[in-house]
């Protein structure tokens, strides 16, 4: 029903005049008071006494409704805090009669045994019902400047077996709330059950760093004196001496219990006062300052008299040294107001389906109206902004720029990781080291091409991975796999900033596929000689088709692999190649190089080399797998890549002379008007067109296929179609930018804004529909071309 009552919450009233801080308006706020001779009446007496003070504190629901808003305010600017004493005096007199209330009420429960066994359970949940108003005013203590009152909100804190949310919430929260930084903001889309043990736990790790930050600014070791944590053992050590001394051990479980329910009641509210509420990252790098948008609100007049106007969390942060009475309320333009009382929130914030659905609109009416030039909230919203707070700048880039990439960084938070290393700062150097921005700019592209193009070839890869213990086939597919998604993110992550073009993010991966599929291979037959003793009588070797031959290697690319043998023997030849599939199995899967393999049994076929030449290679359509095949790896006999390139000179010869075939490859694919980014491949004049018309040109050719797997861009070049060369060039730029920033099946105009930037940056262009022009101008001129030249073929 709560979230049926907080939709009709009625309109926020226009704010009334600033009302004085004399002995009448203060009166309301000593209605908590009331409910000490409640609850001494009730200790006493038992039976129906237990019902005034359980009735007075479930009234706040029911009367906020019945009396409204409040909707006034003191003004802070002329009224001195000597003036607000009789607003200070029921604070003050909560802090001193709570602790002699809880003793009294643990000797009746636990000592004087004059109440029956019901009366004792329903007194200690009325006490821990009351317990729960220490945080609200412990809160309002830990933030004034007198120190006695400082000390008084630990003790209460203590009761409740959480004074360190004295430090936590004023040096940790009120710093870093509404960013990544504060485990106590909860994000969007984090239900309360995933944000309670991590806020708790956070609470405790982060005081504790606090304290010992504070204290070595200091100079101070960490045991001294003047360190709070002796002040919150001693407190916590004497309500814990306390309730043993009076019952026992089980005294002591059951207080902790109590303890545990009003601190898990406290953090319902941190949950929905900050709830989804967010604080830009500015272009300097620092966070936006605290305003009142940044805290949810309420301003029920009831709620204001019985919890010291809690309610007005927005202006709390926003002025954190106001007493309570001088908090102010203000319009809905100026901060988010909650849709209902905290009676109704905090239900409604145990079932969050249902909390989803009221508050998820809110937040989303919230940034429209505060941040209308905000399109893409995701890394605010994201568990890894959570996770990895120092990484948030890049976070931020990443989920703008490519959400592939994020998504990765979501499944393994240590890739970020690899930003920090110099491998990657040396390359990426700090903005403002130049004397101009495209100085700057023409610096970072010079070294991250000399190192990822030239210096980190395929052997010094291999090197480098040579370098990683492992201690079997199995151990080293994971080494490579992880050490493979590394180098791939920084690549990735060099593209997006600039750094590498696509053409040469491509040689870099390629390199890193090479590298990995050959160290693999390499580790499954040591595992196999140290079983079985050297492979006799014949060898084998792995030939990579397709894109990966032709190193053309974009983010996720498939391994189109074959292996060829002579001369095994039937056994180990299968032993050995069924290694070999579950090795690079193991390798494709969770891999940012590769699309992992898939599971049917003609996967990464074996061929012997006697058969490829009859059988004209692997069944691939139309154009044959053969165009494009290079040898990555080789055992046994020393001599059979060489006799498989006469094959595949031979398979290639034969699938020239075949009419048949060569008829095929002269028909234009199916006709495709889609000219979006995302139909490069498809579209006539698209990549595939192209792949087609060049693997004509290679058959049909003459020039005895000396290249094992030239690219369509050079096939085309070699034929003197420099447009269609180029065009063909633009399409691999395409693919490999759209595979990095989405995967594969990527809809780039569907992206938002930031997203369809960085596509059109990383492909050379200004904007996005520059790209969309250049890419609808070069199919339609690559399709008009390439059918001038299948007719000469």
């Amino acid at each position: 029903m709560a979230q049926d009552t907080a939709a009709t919450a009625p309109d926020k009233p226009d704010i009334a005049q600033y009302v004085e801080p004399t002995v009448l308006n203060a009166l309301p706020h000593y209605l908590p008071l009331g409910i000490f001779p409640l609850l001494v009446l009730a200790t006493i007496y038992g039976g129906w006494w237990l019902l005034p003070p359980f009735l007075f504190m479930s009234v706040s629901g029911p009367l906020d409704r019945a009396l409204g808003l409040d909707g006034r305010n003191m003004d802070p600017a002329n009224t001195p805090e000597r003036k607000l004493l009789w607003h200070n005096l029921p604070l003050w007199s909560w802090a001193a009669l709570w602790p002699p209330t809880l003793i009294f009420g643990m000797w009746q429960i636990l000592v004087a045994d004059g109440l029956a066994l019901w009366e004792d359970v329903i007194l200690a949940i009325l006490l821990t019902m009351e317990a729960q108003a220490l945080f609200i005013v412990g809160h309002e203590l830990i933030h004034r400047r007198s120190t006695w009152e400082r000390r008084l909100a630990e003790f209460l804190l203590a009761c409740g077996s959480y004074p360190q949310y004295a430090t936590e919430h004023v040096y940790v929260h009120h710093a870093k709330v509404g960013t990544p930084l504060d485990v106590g903001s909860a994000p969007r889309g984090v239900s309360f059950w995933q944000y309670f043990p991590r806020e708790v736990a956070s609470n405790l790790t982060n005081s504790w760093k606090a304290a010992r930050q504070r204290l070595a600014r200091r100079r101070l070791p960490v045991w001294h004196y003047s360190n709070p944590f002796w002040r919150y053992g001693l407190a916590v050590g004497f309500w814990y001496g306390l309730a043993f001394w009076m019952g026992g051990i089980w005294a002591v479980l059951v207080f902790a219990f109590l303890g545990f329910g009003c601190v898990f009641s406290m953090k319902i509210s941190n949950y929905f006062q900050h709830y989804g509420l967010r604080r830009v990252r500015l272009a300097n790098g620092r966070w936006e300052k605290v305003m009142p948008r940044h805290s949810w609100s309420a301003d029920w007049k009831f709620s204001n008299w019985l919890f010291f106007n809690v309610q007005r969390h927005a202006d709390h942060h926003a002025m954190v040294a106001r007493h309570f009475p001088l908090l102010q309320i203000g319009s809905p333009d100026e901060s988010p107001v909650l849709p209902g009382t905290y009676a109704d929130m905090m239900p409604l914030v145990l079932r969050p389906k249902r909390w989803f659905e009221k508050m998820d609109p809110l937040v989303d009416q919230w940034r429209a109206h505060f941040y209308p030039e905000i399109d893409d909230w995701s890394a605010y919203d994201s568990p890894i902004a959570a996770a990895r707070p120092e990484a948030f700048d890049a976070i931020v880039e990443i989920y703008g720029g490519a959400p592939r990439l994020a998504h990765w960084i979501e499944r393994s938070p240590e890739l970020l990781d690899t930003l920090q290393d110099r491998e990657f700062t040396d390359l990426d150097l700090p903005q403002g080291f130049g004397p101009d921005v495209e100085y700057e700019s023409i610096a970072r592209r010079g070294l991250a091409r000399l190192y990822w193009t030239l210096e980190m070839g395929v052997q010094e890869m291999r090197d480098q991975i040579a370098e990683l213990p492992a201690a079997d086939a199995g151990e080293t597919a994971e080494v490579v796999r992880n050490w493979s998604n590394d180098k791939a993110f920084q690549v990735g992550m060099h593209v997006l900033r600039g750094n590498l073009s696509p053409a040469e993010a491509r040689t870099a991966l390629s390199n890193l596929a090479e590298a990995s599929i050959s160290t693999v291979l390499a580790a499954v037959v040591a595992d196999f000689v140290d079983r079985a003793g050297p492979l006799r009588g014949g060898g084998i070797a792995a030939i990579c088709l397709g894109d990966v031959a032709s190193r053309e290697v974009g983010p996720g690319v498939a391994i189109p692999m074959l292996f060829v043998h002579d001369g095994l023997e039937p056994g180990e030849r299968d032993r050995l190649c069924r290694s070999f599939r579950e090795r690079l199995g193991e390798l494709a899967r969770d891999s940012l190089v590769f699309s992992p393999l898939p599971t049917a049994g003609s996967a990464l076929p074996a061929l012997p080399l006697s058969e490829l030449a009859g059988q004209g290679g692997p069944d691939t359509g139309d154009v044959p797998a053969l165009t494009r095949a290079l040898c990555v790896f080789e055992c046994g006999d020393a001599d059979i890549a060489r006799r498989f390139d006469e094959a595949r000179r031979e398979v290639l010869g034969a699938c020239g002379a075949n009419e048949s075939l060569i008829s095929r490859l002269r028909e234009p694919p199916e006709d495709s008007a889609d000219t979006d980014v995302s139909a490069y491949a498809r579209m006539r004049g698209g990549l595939a067109d192209l792949e087609r018309a060049a693997r004509l040109l290679q058959l049909t050719g003459g020039e005895g296929f000396e290249d094992p797997a030239p690219t369509a861009a050079s096939v085309l070049l070699g034929a003197g179609a420099e447009e269609l060369a180029q065009a063909a060039a633009m399409w691999r730029d395409v693919q490999g930018v759209l595979r990095l920033v989405g995967g594969e099946g990527f809809d780039a105009a569907a992206a938002p804004r930031k997203t369809r930037s960085a596509i059109a940056s990383a492909c050379g262009h200004e904007d996005f529909d520059a790209l969309q022009a250049a890419v609808a101008e070069a199919a339609a001129r690559a399709s008009r071309e390439v059918d001038a030249l299948r007719a000469h073929a």
